[in-house]
């Protein structure tokens, strides 16, 4: 199979990356030279990538095609290009919907929108595909763990939760800058916290059977340093803040 990436950006990087570490059978990777750097360093590591100037060319070469630039540049230029009926069209562009991607695509390819997150490059994490599509479900479990979704709507819900990825980040950043304050090494500062999050998040993945609710709970004890944490966050409406930026993210979404 040949696949061709519409924008070199992060997310493209993490994808390509990704895909060269699985046992996909994909035989050639073309990529955009929009951002040259993260181009030339993914060339770097194969043989079967190729750069390609042209995203027309890119198009014409492949069987499925990543749509992977931001928003405004996806308006601005997509429409401009040529599909065919054949292909398996991709898209990772938030806030252009399967109705606009049609009138883009104007042929009936088969179009799917995919929210493929930074950690699909150690392959891991949850993929949500909109509409379910056997092929790139079975592509993307490859890469992490699909999830098929019915409605357009509701796949604007998995949108609004990935929009707390560098929330969740600027929080390690935040608790691991503490510890420097206080005295600790930045490298083992950055190592505990990552660390700690990482094996929490494990943790929660090896348990998802039960009720998120279910480890709170466990992982207090009456009067213990977790019970006053999540106390103190409550009483400052820490948690109700992420439900009004969740609901804030997805208003954004519902306006395209």
């Amino acid at each position: 199979m040949k696949i061709g990436f519409i924008g070199t950006g992060q997310i493209t990087k993490a994808v390509v990356t990704g895909i060269l570490s699985a046992k996909l059978k994909v035989n050639k990777i073309y990529l955009s030279e929009r951002n040259k750097k993260i181009s030339k360093g993914l060339k770097s590591k194969s043989k079967k990538i190729t750069i390609i100037k042209n995203n027309q060319e890119i198009i014409n070469k492949s069987n499925w095609v990543f749509l992977a630039v931001t928003p405004k540049v996806g308006e601005k230029i997509l429409h401009k290009y040529h599909f065919k009926s054949n292909q398996t069209i991709i898209s990772f562009i938030s806030t252009i919907k399967m109705k606009q991607l049609k009138k883009i695509v104007k042929v009936k390819a088969s179009i799917v929108r995919a929210i493929p997150l930074p950690p699909i490059s150690l392959r891991k994490g949850p993929v949500p595909i909109f509409p379910p599509n056997k092929k790139v479900k079975n592509f993307f479990n490859q890469l992490g763990t699909t999830v098929e979704i019915k409605k357009e709507n509701s796949s604007l819900n998995f949108w609004s939760t990935s929009g707390m990825m560098a929330p969740f980040y600027e929080m390690l950043n935040h608790m691991s800058n503490w510890l420097v304050k206080r005295g600790i090494k930045k490298d083992d500062a950055q190592k505990y916290i990552t660390s700690l999050f990482v094996a929490l998040s494990e943790d929660a993945v090896v348990k998802s059977k039960k009720d998120l609710k279910y480890l709170v709970k466990e992982s207090q004890t009456p009067g213990g340093l977790n019970e006053q944490g999540v106390k103190e966050f409550k009483r400052v409406g820490f948690y109700r803040s992420i439900d009004k930026t969740l609901n804030s993210i997805l208003k954004r979404l519902n306006k395209v």
